[in-house]
């Protein structure tokens, strides 16, 4: 029988019912307290009727005696005055005006409301998920077959992570290849990289190379207001993976629900513990789940409890790293791929431009230039659309209605200035980018360096370099203008954390040593550093300040020394960005050679670049 005619049987089977019980309810009964009219003219005559209440053809009366009555009389003219002659007291009411379905309606509908009710809760109750009685049903999601699939194809960047998961996809098409070894299939596999890596764009890349089930649900799905409901979620969930075994279950944000236990507010019995005691359970318990891999994404792998990440739970941990520069250019072809692309477009250009964005950032890039780009209404996305929004994504949007006095503009100038000389003559600084004195996001100016390749340590040469170049910006409006502003404000703060991170945690200071001081005490349920405790003496707390501010002036110093020996070339650089707004590092070197040619070759040759001519023509170096 088809589900229409079973709501249609059961929705006349309860009229059946609420009819025979109006009519069980409201069969008028003879009352022994009614009368007929000529018993009630008989009593009337004889005097013993005390009160009567005429309304319409009803009368209700009551006996001498105090005995109730009711009768029905007919339209009698004479009835008034026979009352009225033998002392009745009388009372007129108006005839109900109320229609018969709305007398109906007033009757029926506590009895209707009451069924209602009882209907709702029957039909909630049935098996379904997202019902009233279902809170303990698994909020996954079944990934739809027809739905666009993502393969590994669309996924850049990441290279050893598809190698890892590749071979868990070959794994659920031709378990016997691995198994005829005595191998078995890994049962979690947790996925580890910064925000926008790529970890949820690798899980729905194993979706579409592997033709199995799917879920999908997110680690907050599984904490709810009710006790239990959390632990009940999961025990769905994973008897929903072994009815479709094989089959992959993919936990995103899982540290929403599996952080460190015992470091929350909620004692042992909390809600979120127990769901993690239930997935723990479920993953390697008594009960075997053949079939059902475990594919987890998380950001912060170092709050996770240590039960969930050891061998049989979670058998491999693959890490998602930023991107390198083939990383970042094959990401940039994935999302340029439906995109019309100008000639001049340089992919390498913009991969080398672009260290340490990550596949969102780059994906970001990518939309912000075609946006650009049909703001212009042109037809193809061209090099300067790229530019211009890799401008806007690192630095920030243009605050053209922000206007600056004179004089502020001429502050920011050699401020900016100052950052950018002291950058182009420090021999471990990177390269120089871009200046600017346009406003943009929260800077009045901003002085941008790129790196010319991906780094992933820091030498102290470096990092002092680092220190000098923020300290440009102060010595320059020192220099020129004998005063100091709140414009260095960010740079100083800066400036301060790398030092103090050089002495405390990085072992750089001669005179402490290589020793690490300040032990942080992280609280893992809300998930940064609340406090950092102090594990050293006070006369070492004075040596720490001592040596950051040593740090801090040497690295002033020298910028003060490369300012005042060229504050000639200050002034031309602050002068062009005035008139110009913004510079690159040709048309700072340009300016360099026209003024002192001999100095940007020896420049140059110390950070091993190819010189530029006063005309601004490379020419090899002998």
């Amino acid at each position: 029988m088809s589900p229409f005619y079973k709501n249609l049987a059961l929705w006349l089977v309860i009229s059946l019912m609420v009819i025979l019980l109006f009519n069980m309810f409201h069969q008028p009964q003879q009352s022994s307290h009614d009368a007929t009219y000529s018993q009630f003219l008989a009593s009337v005559q004889k005097g013993d009727v005390s009160q009567v209440t005429i309304q319409g053809d009803h009368i209700l009366g009551t006996y001498s005696d105090g005995r109730p009555f009711r009768t029905f009389a007919p339209r009698d003219s004479d009835l008034i005055r026979t009352l009225r002659e033998r002392g009745v007291e009388i009372q007129a009411k108006p005839e109900d005006d109320n229609p018969w379905y709305m007398n109906m309606l007033i009757s029926w509908f506590p009895m209707l409301l009451l069924i209602g009710v009882w209907i709702f809760f029957m039909r909630q109750m049935q098996v379904g998920g997202g019902k009233a009685m279902s809170f303990g049903k698994s909020r996954a999601r079944l990934l739809n077959e027809t739905a666009k699939k993502v393969m590994f194809e669309d996924v850049a960047g990441v290279d050893e992570a598809k190698e890892e998961l590749q071979e868990i996809v070959e794994f659920l098409k031709d378990p016997k290849k691995f198994t005829r070894l005595g191998g078995r299939i890994p049962k979690g596999v947790l996925l580890v990289g910064a925000p926008g890596t790529g970890k949820t764009l690798l899980a729905r890349a194993i979706a579409g190379e592997a033709s199995v089930p799917f879920f999908t649900i997110s680690g907050s799905d599984f904490v709810e207001m009710f006790v239990g409901v959390g632990a009940s979620r999961v025990r769905d969930l994973f008897m929903q993976g072994k009815k479709n075994a094989p089959c992959i279950i993919f936990i995103d944000e899982i540290d929403a629900v599996g952080r460190h236990r015992g470091a929350g507010l909620g004692g042992g019995h909390d809600e979120r513990e127990q769901t993690l005691n239930q997935l723990l359970v479920e993953m390697d318990g008594f009960e075997s789940n053949e079939g059902v891999i475990l594919i987890a994404a998380t950001n912060r792998p170092d709050v996770l409890d240590p039960a969930l990440l050891r061998p049989g739970r979670f058998d491999r941990q693959v890490v998602v790293p930023l991107p390198d520069i083939r990383g970042r250019d094959g990401i940039l072809k994935v999302h340029t791929r439906q995109k019309p692309l100008a000639p001049d477009v340089n992919l390498q250009t913009l991969a080398k431009g672009t260290p340490g964005f990550s596949g969102a950032d780059i994906e970001n890039l990518v939309n912000e230039a075609a946006l650009l780009a049909a703001r212009r209404n042109k037809d193809f996305v061209d090099m300067s659309d790229f530019e211009e929004a890799k401008d806007k994504v690192m630095m920030g949007l243009e605050r053209k209605s922000m206007i600056l006095s004179e004089q502020e503009k001429r502050t920011t100038a050699y401020h900016e200035g100052g950052h950018a000389l002291v950058a182009r003559f420090l021999p471990w600084a990177d390269p120089l980018h871009k200046v600017t004195i346009i406003p943009r996001g929260r800077a009045l100016g901003l002085t941008q360096q790129l790196p010319e390749d991906d780094r992933h340590t820091y030498s102290k040469d470096y990092l002092s370099d680092n220190i000098a170049i923020l300290m440009g910006g102060r010595v320059a409006e020192e220099l020129v203008f004998n005063q100091l502003t709140t414009g260095a404000s960010n740079d100083i703060e800066r400036a301060t954390h790398l030092a103090r991170r050089m002495v405390c945690e990085w072992g750089m200071s001669k005179e402490l040593g290589p020793l690490s001081f300040g032990r942080k005490d992280e609280q893992v349920f809300l998930g940064r550093d609340i406090v950092q405790h102090r594990d050293y003496s006070e006369h070492t707390a004075i040596s720490i300040d001592k040596e950051v501010r040593g740090i801090v002036e040497d690295n002033y110093q020298r910028a003060k020394s490369i300012l005042t020996e060229h504050v000639d070339l200050l002034n031309l650089i602050a002068k062009t960005l005035l008139e110009k707004e913004t510079l690159d590092l040709k048309d700072l070197d340009l300016i360099i050679a026209e003024a002192k040619p001999d100095l940007l070759a020896r420049i140059q040759k110390q950070k091993g670049t190819i010189p530029v001519t006063a005309k601004g023509e490379n020419e090899d170096l002998p």
